[in-house]
């Protein structure tokens, strides 16, 4: 087992990543304020998970509530936040209950929020399950539900007191959920760590094989990075903005082909070859370069070729994403692989010929 410290003070936890924690979940029993937990997963990995978890906290004397949400992106809204909401009041849960989120990125999403909003905020524990849960929305404390006009655009950044990676989850995911994860994986290379982008163009395929090793160690050098930008910048003023490479364009995707049609690795994977189109056009990267980024997404499984939706609704879209500032879009550019910077100073011209045609 790994252990990665995220340090923010009193905010401070620990990611733990090992196989078979779900079952022998002994770390989390010294975090319970009270015997009393709420766990909260969908309808795919409840029948593979939620068994194990809950006899391990009954054998040792931990009352557990559960409840299964349908599965997907579409279901992160208000009325399965509500749903939440009903079940931790009918159980008479309490500010010192423990909410557990055992799933994916849209049942830690809900499940963070609710625990940041229900009595004013109870601690909560993240279960990811799937690998881009695992290197990525587990990590950092941010929560929250989509809206119609934008993804994410409502929530609050609050911290888990735990996460644990139980590795032996990806043995389940399909295929295509295990590409969703490598498009965040390659995101940390591309934005702040060139060695490890090389690694991945070297190992990329054992990890689409799921080859044990390769896995434990992209998790884990994934979550060290983005422990480093969350310590630094917690609340996304500065460097922490880096983190969303491709998402301006990847979150616009989401949103306009419906939330769930493509997965947000899919999308963050074609919104990242947009991103890095735009810095080719700006002078800031080589043909070289983008035709290494296109490949290694190619050889992950994502799309590297972003939907049509029209200029029209990619700018519209665009315009209300959360990271808009003064009015402006702002977006993540690569000086090079391994260095990312923020801009706001984007031609408008550049963008619709980009977009015209994407």
């Amino acid at each position: 087992m790994q252990t990665i410290q995220v340090g923010l003070n009193s905010r401070s936890y620990p990611i733990y990543i090992g196989n078979g924690l779900i079952a022998n979940a002994d770390l989390v029993l010294p975090l319970l304020a009270q015997p009393h937990v709420a766990i909260i997963t969908n309808e795919i990995v409840a029948p593979l998970y939620l068994d194990p978890l809950v006899r391990f906290f009954t054998k040792n004397g931990v009352r557990t509530h559960t409840l299964a949400l349908p599965d997907g992106e579409a279901n992160k809204d208000w009325s399965t936040l509500n749903r939440i909401f009903d079940f931790l009041l009918t159980n008479r849960c309490e500010r010192k209950t423990t909410l557990i989120a055992l799933g994916g990125g849209v049942i830690g999403d809900l499940t963070g929020f609710a625990a940041a909003t229900y009595l004013r905020g109870v601690p909560f524990i993240q279960i990811p399950t799937t690998l881009l849960a695992q290197v990525d929305s587990s990590v950092g404390g941010k929560t929250g539900i989509n809206h119609p006009l934008g993804k994410n655009m409502i929530g609050a950044f609050y911290q888990p007191k735990l996460v644990l990676t139980d590795t032996d989850t990806l043995r389940t995911l399909p295929d295509k959920e295990i590409s969703a994860g490598l498009a965040e994986i390659i995101k940390y290379g591309l934005i702040r760590d060139l060695p490890f982008f090389v690694w991945l163009e070297e190992n990329i395929s054992l990890l689409r094989q799921r080859d044990a090793a390769a896995l434990a160690y992209a998790i884990s050098q994934s979550c060290q990075n983005k422990a480093e930008v969350v310590m630094a910048d917690e609340r996304e003023g500065g460097v922490r903005a880096l983190l969303n490479l491709g998402h301006t364009f990847g979150h616009a995707i989401e949103a306009g082909l419906g939330f769930g049609t493509w997965l947000h690795g899919e999308a963050v994977a074609a919104g990242t070859i947009l991103a890095a189109t735009v810095s080719l056009r700006m002078k800031l990267i080589s043909e070289q370069d983008l035709a290494r980024i296109k490949d290694i997404y190619q050889k992950a499984g994502l799309p590297i070729k972003a939907p049509n939706l029209g200029k029209d609704k990619y700018l519209e879209l665009m315009g209300s994403d959360k990271k808009v500032e003064g009015g402006k879009m702002r977006f993540i550019l690569l000086k090079n692989i391994g260095a990312a910077f923020v801009s706001s100073e984007v031609p408008q011209q550049l963008l619709v010929d980009l977009l015209s045609a994407p």
